[in-house]
Protein backbone atom coordinates (compact mmCIF):
# COMPACT_ATOMS: atom_id res chain seq x y z
CA UNK A 1 0.00 0.00 0.00
CA UNK A 2 3.01 2.40 0.63
CA UNK A 3 3.87 1.83 -2.95
CA UNK A 4 0.57 2.84 -4.21
CA UNK A 5 0.60 5.60 -2.11
CA UNK A 6 4.24 6.93 -2.94
CA UNK A 7 3.02 5.88 -6.97
CA UNK A 8 -0.18 7.75 -6.82
CA UNK A 9 1.91 10.79 -5.73
CA UNK A 10 4.44 10.73 -8.56
CA UNK A 11 1.54 10.53 -10.65
CA UNK A 12 0.11 13.51 -9.32
CA UNK A 13 3.14 15.33 -9.50
CA UNK A 14 4.15 14.82 -13.14
CA UNK A 15 1.08 16.22 -14.93
CA UNK A 16 2.13 19.37 -12.97
CA UNK A 17 5.58 19.20 -13.64
CA UNK A 18 5.09 18.53 -17.00
CA UNK A 19 2.80 21.20 -17.48
CA UNK A 20 4.89 24.03 -15.89
CA UNK A 21 7.98 22.90 -18.02
CA UNK A 22 5.95 22.88 -20.98
CA UNK A 23 4.16 26.48 -19.96
CA UNK A 24 6.63 28.24 -18.25
CA UNK A 25 9.35 29.02 -20.67
CA UNK A 26 6.38 30.48 -23.08
CA UNK A 27 5.47 32.84 -20.22
CA UNK A 28 8.52 33.43 -19.73
CA UNK A 29 8.96 34.74 -23.80
CA UNK A 30 6.06 36.56 -23.30
CA UNK A 31 6.74 38.60 -20.46
CA UNK A 32 9.99 39.69 -21.27
CA UNK A 33 8.29 40.44 -24.69
CA UNK A 34 5.80 42.38 -23.41
CA UNK A 35 7.83 44.09 -20.64
CA UNK A 36 10.69 45.01 -22.99
CA UNK A 37 8.08 46.10 -26.17
CA UNK A 38 5.38 47.95 -24.15
CA UNK A 39 5.64 48.39 -20.66
CA UNK A 40 2.32 49.98 -20.36
CA UNK A 41 0.75 46.57 -21.58
CA UNK A 42 2.24 44.87 -18.57
CA UNK A 43 0.36 47.53 -16.20
CA UNK A 44 -2.98 46.87 -17.54
CA UNK A 45 -2.72 43.48 -19.96
CA UNK A 46 -5.36 42.60 -22.64
CA UNK A 47 -6.93 39.88 -22.82
CA UNK A 48 -5.82 37.18 -24.89
CA UNK A 49 -7.24 36.11 -28.46
CA UNK A 50 -9.93 33.67 -28.98
CA UNK A 51 -8.03 31.35 -30.68
CA UNK A 52 -5.04 31.07 -28.07
CA UNK A 53 -7.75 30.37 -25.64
CA UNK A 54 -9.18 27.53 -27.54
CA UNK A 55 -5.79 25.83 -28.28
CA UNK A 56 -5.04 26.40 -24.29
CA UNK A 57 -8.05 24.53 -23.60
CA UNK A 58 -7.58 21.74 -25.99
CA UNK A 59 -3.97 21.33 -24.74
CA UNK A 60 -5.63 21.58 -20.99
CA UNK A 61 -8.01 19.44 -21.63
CA UNK A 62 -5.16 16.69 -23.61
CA UNK A 63 -3.06 16.80 -20.68
CA UNK A 64 -6.05 15.53 -18.90
CA UNK A 65 -6.78 13.01 -20.74
CA UNK A 66 -3.17 11.80 -20.64
CA UNK A 67 -3.05 12.49 -16.86
CA UNK A 68 -6.55 10.10 -16.47
CA UNK A 69 -5.17 7.25 -18.88
CA UNK A 70 -1.67 7.60 -16.54
CA UNK A 71 -3.39 7.32 -13.74
CA UNK A 72 -5.53 4.58 -14.87
CA UNK A 73 -2.61 2.71 -16.34
CA UNK A 74 -0.38 2.71 -12.75
CA UNK A 75 -3.72 1.79 -10.74
CA UNK A 76 -4.46 -1.01 -13.05
CA UNK A 77 -1.02 -2.32 -12.77
CA UNK A 78 -1.05 -1.62 -9.27
CA UNK A 79 -3.92 -3.38 -9.04
CA UNK A 80 -2.56 -6.37 -10.92
CA UNK A 81 0.49 -6.04 -8.74
CA UNK A 82 -1.51 -6.40 -5.08
CA UNK A 83 -3.21 -9.38 -6.74
CA UNK A 84 -0.57 -11.15 -8.16
CA UNK A 85 1.15 -10.72 -4.48
CA UNK A 86 -2.02 -12.25 -2.56
CA UNK A 87 -1.79 -15.07 -5.00
CA UNK A 88 1.72 -15.92 -4.33
CA UNK A 89 0.85 -15.78 -0.26
CA UNK A 90 0.77 -19.58 0.90
CA UNK A 91 -3.22 -18.94 2.62
CA UNK A 92 -4.49 -18.03 -0.91
CA UNK A 93 -2.23 -20.77 -2.65
CA UNK A 94 -4.07 -22.96 0.18
CA UNK A 95 -7.49 -21.89 -0.45
CA UNK A 96 -7.29 -22.13 -3.83
CA UNK A 97 -6.11 -25.89 -3.66
CA UNK A 98 -8.94 -26.27 -0.92
CA UNK A 99 -11.42 -24.80 -3.46
CA UNK A 100 -10.18 -27.36 -6.40
CA UNK A 101 -10.26 -29.68 -3.90
CA UNK A 102 -14.03 -29.36 -3.09
CA UNK A 103 -14.86 -29.05 -6.31
CA UNK A 104 -13.12 -32.50 -7.81
CA UNK A 105 -15.15 -34.00 -4.85
CA UNK A 106 -18.31 -32.15 -6.12
CA UNK A 107 -17.60 -33.18 -9.38
CA UNK A 108 -16.84 -36.85 -8.21
CA UNK A 109 -19.88 -36.79 -6.20
CA UNK A 110 -22.25 -35.70 -8.96
CA UNK A 111 -20.92 -38.20 -11.39
CA UNK A 112 -21.38 -40.59 -8.58
CA UNK A 113 -24.77 -39.57 -8.03
CA UNK A 114 -25.78 -39.65 -11.78
CA UNK A 115 -24.23 -42.89 -11.92
CA UNK A 116 -26.28 -44.07 -8.81
CA UNK A 117 -29.53 -42.68 -10.45
CA UNK A 118 -29.20 -44.02 -14.01
CA UNK A 119 -28.47 -47.57 -12.04
CA UNK A 120 -31.38 -47.28 -10.11
CA UNK A 121 -33.28 -46.19 -12.78
CA UNK A 122 -31.81 -49.57 -14.96
CA UNK A 123 -32.96 -51.39 -12.19
CA UNK A 124 -36.16 -50.07 -12.18
CA UNK A 125 -36.53 -50.63 -15.87
CA UNK A 126 -35.73 -54.29 -15.42
CA UNK A 127 -38.03 -55.03 -12.73
CA UNK A 128 -41.05 -53.56 -14.97
CA UNK A 129 -39.83 -55.40 -17.92
CA UNK A 130 -39.87 -58.40 -15.75
CA UNK A 131 -42.78 -57.56 -14.31
CA UNK A 132 -44.47 -57.02 -17.58
CA UNK A 133 -43.33 -60.68 -19.08
CA UNK A 134 -44.53 -62.27 -15.58
CA UNK A 135 -47.96 -60.79 -16.31
CA UNK A 136 -47.32 -61.94 -20.03
CA UNK A 137 -46.52 -65.64 -19.19
CA UNK A 138 -49.35 -65.73 -16.66
CA UNK A 139 -51.81 -64.71 -19.13
CA UNK A 140 -50.57 -67.14 -22.00
CA UNK A 141 -50.44 -69.91 -19.10
CA UNK A 142 -54.54 -69.03 -18.57
CA UNK A 143 -54.86 -69.14 -22.07
CA UNK A 144 -53.36 -72.57 -22.56
CA UNK A 145 -54.94 -73.52 -19.11
CA UNK A 146 -58.37 -72.48 -20.94
CA UNK A 147 -57.91 -74.00 -24.28
CA UNK A 148 -56.90 -77.08 -22.11
CA UNK A 149 -59.60 -76.87 -20.10
CA UNK A 150 -62.25 -76.75 -23.16
CA UNK A 151 -60.43 -79.78 -25.11
CA UNK A 152 -60.38 -81.63 -22.18
CA UNK A 153 -64.37 -81.11 -21.45
CA UNK A 154 -65.04 -81.29 -25.02
CA UNK A 155 -63.14 -84.87 -25.20
CA UNK A 156 -65.19 -85.69 -21.97
CA UNK A 157 -68.61 -84.98 -23.61
CA UNK A 158 -67.53 -86.53 -26.90
CA UNK A 159 -66.26 -89.71 -24.56
CA UNK A 160 -69.63 -90.01 -22.96
CA UNK A 161 -71.54 -89.26 -26.00
CA UNK A 162 -69.43 -92.75 -27.40
CA UNK A 163 -70.42 -94.16 -24.17
CA UNK A 164 -73.87 -93.65 -24.46
CA UNK A 165 -74.04 -94.82 -27.77
CA UNK A 166 -72.24 -97.51 -27.04
CA UNK A 167 -74.72 -98.82 -24.14
CA UNK A 168 -77.50 -97.76 -26.00
CA UNK A 169 -76.38 -100.35 -28.80
CA UNK A 170 -75.76 -102.82 -25.89
CA UNK A 171 -78.75 -102.33 -24.82
CA UNK A 172 -79.90 -103.20 -28.30
CA UNK A 173 -78.15 -106.57 -28.73
CA UNK A 174 -79.17 -107.63 -25.54
CA UNK A 175 -82.88 -107.03 -26.20
CA UNK A 176 -82.35 -108.38 -29.43
CA UNK A 177 -80.44 -111.80 -27.55
CA UNK A 178 -83.63 -111.73 -24.96
CA UNK A 179 -85.87 -111.44 -28.33
CA UNK A 180 -83.95 -114.16 -29.76
CA UNK A 181 -83.69 -116.52 -26.60
CA UNK A 182 -87.23 -115.82 -26.08
CA UNK A 183 -88.54 -117.03 -29.61
CA UNK A 184 -85.88 -119.93 -29.05
CA UNK A 185 -87.80 -120.57 -25.43
CA UNK A 186 -91.53 -120.58 -27.08
CA UNK A 187 -90.01 -122.37 -30.13
CA UNK A 188 -88.89 -125.38 -27.75
CA UNK A 189 -92.04 -125.22 -26.08
CA UNK A 190 -94.37 -125.20 -28.65
CA UNK A 191 -92.31 -127.83 -30.20
CA UNK A 192 -92.55 -130.18 -26.65
CA UNK A 193 -95.93 -129.04 -26.60
CA UNK A 194 -96.85 -130.24 -30.19
CA UNK A 195 -94.63 -133.56 -28.79
CA UNK A 196 -96.40 -134.04 -26.04
CA UNK A 197 -99.65 -133.57 -28.12
CA UNK A 198 -98.54 -136.40 -30.65
CA UNK A 199 -97.88 -138.72 -27.45
CA UNK A 200 -100.92 -137.75 -25.70
CA UNK A 201 -102.72 -138.82 -29.30
CA UNK A 202 -100.70 -141.79 -29.78
CA UNK A 203 -101.48 -142.50 -26.19
CA UNK A 204 -105.25 -142.15 -26.72
CA UNK A 205 -105.56 -144.28 -29.55
CA UNK A 206 -103.74 -147.16 -28.31
CA UNK A 207 -105.71 -147.03 -25.21
CA UNK A 208 -108.97 -147.37 -26.97
CA UNK A 209 -110.90 -151.03 -26.92
CA UNK A 210 -111.12 -153.11 -29.78
CA UNK A 211 -114.64 -153.45 -31.34
CA UNK A 212 -115.92 -157.10 -32.17
CA UNK A 213 -118.30 -157.73 -34.99
CA UNK A 214 -121.14 -159.99 -34.01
Amino acid sequence: MGRNRSRSRSVSRSPSNSRRRRYSPSHKRRRRHRTSSSPSLSRSPTPKPKKDQNKSKRQHEEELKLLEEETARRLEEAIRKNVEEKLNTEEVKLEIEKRVAEGVKKLFDDVEAQLEKEKEDALTEARRKEEQARKEREELDKMLEENRRRVEESQRREALEQQRKEEERQRELEMIQRQKEEAARRKKLEEEEEHANRINSLGKNKSRPKSYGF
